[in-house]
């Protein structure tokens, strides 16, 4: 059976790592059985690319969520997305590169820079955690993303800035899905298991800010998601 590898549920949430929740629902999307192994500090410091989520499958460990689901559908067969055409696949990537690789960085900021996002962010990560590491791992992680953010891009605009950007996204996202069952119509295909992974994460998680202010505008979104979770997650 596949062992997945990722951090603890938080915050009410199969994951509070998008990529993570992205995975997860991945695997229920496809029907394929795994198991949850309990998150260690050692598991972790395990992963082969430092990163969670990692799977491993037999003899075989691979990680990052995107390269995993493209194991798995090399190893498994796709009966997520056997039915999208070469415009969906490509519809579908560019909507996945727009949540990983930008927006994704504004939840960054929100959870980790902004202070009332590191107040529940910092308990709900590192609460596991005993003294002296308590005391050292957390600001330790918070400096990290602050270097990553700035080495990105983001972290060198305003917090309104930060802001405006991912309130773009949301608006973009809201009026691509409008009232369609999924994102790319009445079949769900892994790209939404990408956006309910990064919108359940930004509207159920509370951490209250700008942008979540901006989502909840949009009741699609709130619909899309619990749809989501009932039909994978009841």
């Amino acid at each position: 059976m596949i062992q997945l590898y990722q951090f603890a549920p938080t915050f009410g949430l199969p994951n509070a790592s998008p990529f993570c929740m992205k995975l997860e629902t991945y695997l229920r999307m496809a029907g394929l059985p795994y198991a949850l192994p309990p998150f260690t500090m050692k598991g972790l410091q395990a992963a082969p690319k430092g990163k969670m989520p990692f799977i491993v499958d037999g003899k075989r460990t691979v990680a990052d969520s995107s390269l995993i689901i493209d194991y798995l559908k090399e190893t498994y067969g796709d009966p997520v997305d056997s039915w999208m055409n070469a415009e969906q696949r490509a519809t579908a990537l560019a909507w996945q590169r727009l949540l990983e690789e930008h927006f994704y960085w504004v939840g960054v900021y929100t959870r980790w820079i902004a202070p009332q996002g590191w107040t529940l962010t910092r308990p709900a990560f590192f609460s596991a955690l005993s003294a002296p590491l308590s005391w050292i791992i957390p600001p330790l992680a918070r400096r990290g993303m602050a270097k990553a953010l700035h080495g990105q891009g983001m972290g060198r605009h305003s917090r309104d800035e930060v802001m405006a950007l991912g309130c773009q996204d949301i608006t973009a996202l809201a009026n691509f899905l409008g009232d369609k069952a999924f994102m790319l119509g009445e079949q769900p295909c892994s790209l939404d298991a990408v956006a309910y992974a990064f919108l359940a994460n930004l509207l159920w998680v509370p951490v209250e800010s700008a942008l979540k202010q901006h989502a909840q505008k949009y009741p699609q979104l709130e619909r899309y998601c619990q749809r989501m979770k009932s039909r994978y997650y009841a």
